[in-house]
């Protein structure tokens, strides 16, 4: 049974000999030797070492090479594997760096999102083991937590029984979050309304209607009212009581 190739994220090499003389003008020579697991020997960088060409000749060939991408003297030094098209294009395929000597592969952005996400879910995971484990049921009480077993949670559950108060200082906060994101929603909810919905839309019209006919119904009631029969105090009613007779 063929064994799985070792995962290059867990390799590390360097070479006694040479960390100490280690510079951007020897970095590359560093790298470049055979007993490096990262180097491939089938590159351009190795075709212009065995005619002993300069490493200005790359940017000419076609193919693999590593480049000296980043330098921050003493320590760091970062490489580069890319596979070259032509003098200006080359697309890059892997980076390594150098610290204090000994050279890593560096990850990709999948590898990186892929452990973050699987310590996010281990860590998830046992701490919903844990809050389990203190979970309990009884048939009166229903379902309660249970600190007892841990001391520090036992001790604190008892301090907030003792005194309610403190509980409630310790809860305190300012304003906004107290009221959490109620009031941002509020006022979202004032500047973008939600659309109605096309079956209340419908529902909406023969209210609408109606409320208009009514509105004219008590317009015309009050200018009926406004205009409507002559005032009595108004009309020109003679009110004067009848002449009296005078005696002979």
């Amino acid at each position: 049974m063929a064994q799985a190739p070792e995962n290059p994220l867990r390799l590390s090499w360097h070479d006694t000999q040479m960390m100490a003389t280690l510079s951007p003008q020897t970095v590359m020579d560093y790298f470049c030797r055979k007993s490096n697991p990262f180097y491939d020997h089938v590159c351009n960088n190795e075709t212009i070492r065995m005619q002993r060409l300069g490493i200005e000749h790359l940017h000419n060939m076609v193919g693999m090479e590593y480049i000296l991408l980043h330098v921050a003297e003493p320590i760091l030094y970062v490489i580069r594997k890319q596979h070259r098209y032509n003098p200006s294009e080359a697309t890059p395929i892997a980076d390594y760096y150098i610290i204090g000597g000994t050279v890593y592969k560096a990850p990709d952005l999948a590898n990186v999102i892929n452990a973050r996400i699987l310590n996010t879910v281990v860590n998830l995971q046992s701490a919903f083991e844990e809050a389990s484990s203190y979970a309990r049921y009884h048939p009166n009480k229903g379902y309660y937590w249970d600190f007892s077993s841990n001391k520090v949670l036992s001790d604190k559950s008892k301090n907030d029984k003792k005194d309610p108060n403190a509980a409630k200082d310790d809860n305190s906060g300012t304003l906004f979050q107290k009221q959490r994101v109620d009031m941002l929603l509020a006022e979202l909810l004032r500047k973008f309304p939600p659309p109605i919905p096309p079956m209340l839309q419908n529902l909406q019209q023969p209210l609408q209607v109606a409320s208009g006919t009514e509105g004219s119904m008590g317009a015309n009631s009050a200018e009926n009212h406004a205009i409507g029969p002559l005032d009595v105090a108004t009309e020109s009613i003679d009110m004067k009581p009848p002449p009296e007779k005078k005696s002979k």
